[in-house]
This record gives C-alpha cells, sequence and structure tokens, in this order.
C-alpha cells in the first residue's frame, strides 16, 4: 500500500484542478503551497537523511528567484573601477536552469566552509548567509531595485517542437509546471536515496564515527548533499518568481524557512512522501482558517494541529501512518514444518 501512495497522490494532484478552474483563489493557493513543498523537499535531504539542519535554506530560495529573474529581465550594472556589466535578456528557461546552477553553486560554497567542523556551525553559518543574502538583494538597489522589487518578470516559456512557443501565463499551466517540477525532485530523491550514496548518507546520520571507520568521507558526501538540496529549492524560487512575475527582499523571510521545517517535521522526515503530505497540510490549512476565522486566530490553530500532530505521532504523519497500518493488517500464516525425524527404510 505504501508503494501505491505516492500514484495515487499523483492522480489525484493531475485531475484536482479539473473541479477547481472555478476557483482561481484555491488554484493559486495549490501552486504557492506546492512550490513550498518542492522547498520541503529539498530541506528534507539534508535534515531528514544527513540530519543537518539548514535554518538559512530560504537563502538559496531566494537566490534562484532573483538569478532566474535577473537572467530573463536584464541588467546594467556597475561593479566598480568604472566597469560596468550589462547583460541582455535571456529566455526565462535559460534562467531557471541558472538559478539552480548558481543555488548549487552556493550549496557548494556552504558545505566547503562548514562541515570540515561539526556541531551546530552548519546550523550558524547557513542562517548567517541567508542574512547576508537579504542585506545584498535589500542593498543592492542597482541591481535588485531593492524595497521597490523587480517587477514585469516574465512567464516561463516552452519551446515545442512544430508548434512554436508556449508561454505559460495561466495558473492552470503554471499548476502543472508546479507538479511536473515537483514529481521530478522527488524522483531524484528517491533514486537518490536508494543508491549507495544513499546509503552513505544515512550513515552518517545514524552513526558518524562508524561511518568514518570504514573509509566514508563525510565532508564529501554532506557537500554534495548540500548541493543537490540547494539547487533543487533554487529550482522552486524561480518558479516563485516567474509565478507572481515580482520579487523583493522578503522573500528571504525567516518564516519561510520554519514553515519548510514544520513540514518536514509534521510529515515525517527522513521518508519520501513526509514533505508532501506535512507540505499539504500546512500549506493549505491557513486557506481554508482564513474565511472562517482571525489572523491571529489562525496561527493559534496552525500551532495546536502541529502540536497536536508530533503528540500522537512524534516521528510523524508518514512514519505513524505506517506504524497503525501494520498494527491493523493482519499477520501473515506461518507454515508450520514437519519436524518429525525421517526414520530409514
Amino acid at each position: 500500500m505504501s508503494r501505491l501512495l505516492p500514484f495515487a497522490l499523483l492522480a489525484g494532484l493531475v485531475v484536482l484542478p479539473l473541479g477547481l478552474s472555478a476557483s482561481p483563489y484555491l488554484l493559486n493557493a495549490l501552486i504557492t503551497t506546492g512550490i513550498l513543498t518542492i522547498g520541503a523537499m529539498s530541506l528534507n535531504l539534508l535534515l531528514g537523511f544527513t540530519g543537518q539542519l539548514s535554518l538559512g535554506h530560504i537563502a538559496f530560495f531566494g537566490i534562484g528567484a532573483y538569478v532566474s529573474a535577473l537572467t530573463s529581465l536584464g541588467f546594467d550594472v556597475e561593479v566598480g573601477f568604472g566597469t560596468r556589466v550589462v547583460h541582455e535578456p535571456w529566455p526565462p528557461v535559460v534562467g531557471f536552469l541558472l538559478a539552480i546552477l548558481a543555488a548549487g553553486a552556493c550549496g557548494w560554497l556552504i558545505g566547503r566552509l562548514s562541515f570540515r567542523v561539526r556541531g551546530a556551525y552548519f546550523v550558524i553559518v547557513t542562517i548567517s548567509f541567508a542574512e547576508v543574502v537579504r542585506l545584498v538583494a535589500l542593498n543592492w538597489v542597482e541591481l535588485t531595485q531593492g524595497p521597490l522589487a523587480l517587477t514585469g518578470i516574465p512567464a516561463i516559456s516552452l519551446g515545442l517542437p512544430g508548434l512554436g512557443t508556449w508561454t505559460l501565463r495561466t495558473k492552470l499551466q503554471n499548476y502543472y509546471l508546479v507538479l511536473a517540477v515537483g514529481t521530478f525532485c522527488y524522483l531524484v530523491v528517491a533514486r537518490l536515496v536508494a543508491s549507495r550514496f544513499g546509503r552513505t548518507m544515512r550513515g552518517l546520520k545514524e552513526n558518524e564515527s562508524l561511518a568514518l571507520s570504514v573509509g566514508i568521507n563525510a565532508t564529501r558526501t554532506l557537500t554534495i548533499a548540500t548541493v543537490i538540496s540547494a539547487a533543487m529549492a533554487g529550482a522552486a524560487g524561480s518558479l516563485y518568481a516567474h509565478y507572481l512575475r515580482i520579487i523583493d527582499p522578503d522573500v528571504f523571510l525567516f518564516s519561510t524557512t520554519v514553515s519548510m521545517v514544520i513540514m518536514v517535521v509534521a510529515g515525517g522526515k527522513g521518508t519520501l512522501m513526509g514533505p508532501v503530505i506535512g507540505g499539504l497540510i500546512f500549506g493549505l490549512l491557513p486557506v481554508g482558517l482564513r474565511p472562517v476565522m482571525a489572523p491571529e486566530a489562525q496561527w493559534i490553530v496552525y500551532g495546536i494541529v502541529l502540536i497536536v500532530i508530533l503528540y500522537v505521532m512524534p516521528r510523524g504523519i508518514v512514519p505513524g501512518l505506517a506504524k497503525l497500518f501494520t498494527r491493523v493488517r493482519p499477520a501473515r500464516p506461518v507454515p508450520v514444518l514437519d519436524a518429525s525425524p525421517m526414520v530409514p527404510r
């Protein structure tokens, strides 16, 4: 049953917009929830499978958003000593790819800086990095427009052979784009976790001393995991920028990282479906509460739901349901073998 759950959920998400065509509000909520879920999946690769908590994960998300937006818009900026860099606008798809590469490169830098030591250094480095990037986006007005925001970001266009260019402007088109990217990221994580590299990550998480004793290079393994995680977050940031078509330094808000952590922990860290289930619940819960209660009460209910989930299922929703299903499922009968001695004729 657990193997069928991802396929059933994917099928449900594919047909879900057919009943929401008259509700742009709900469709918009699903798109933003899907983008945050991709970010949660990327965070789960670190937190769930290597045990490394990144509290500055929003930095990779924001870098992806800004790189993709600036690549698509173009810029003319002075970099010092009278030198100006002029960039003409490129297709948004190129910006999407560059966002992945730029975020992955930043992930490599953070990994190389922080994984040579242990303890809370990775958490401190990621938080500091996120704040530095936010300040750059806020103060480098000539490049990022600062608090005035980058506006007019073009929608992503896909070139179809023989059919011309297809620009994804509608909410329905963006929904399926986010679903496709999210499905691809899920498959990447699933394949990675099932590989030898995935076993290495889990070995470092469970017993780092034992893993080091058998020759595992901890710094290299954790850095590669950070690169992949950051690249996925950059892809989510690019989708965010091209969907909203406007971004400002608020994209680096710490509360977004907290939301991703909640999605991972509540859904079940170290599981493939955990961030997806947690993302859908805590991404859509505020949407359901908004029409019936004040913002202050919404946050109270949000916190109560999280506390109840972790109290009933301390390891998260997916591990909790899996344990419950194992208890309910009847045990398979064990075949009884004839243990009587063989008597020779």
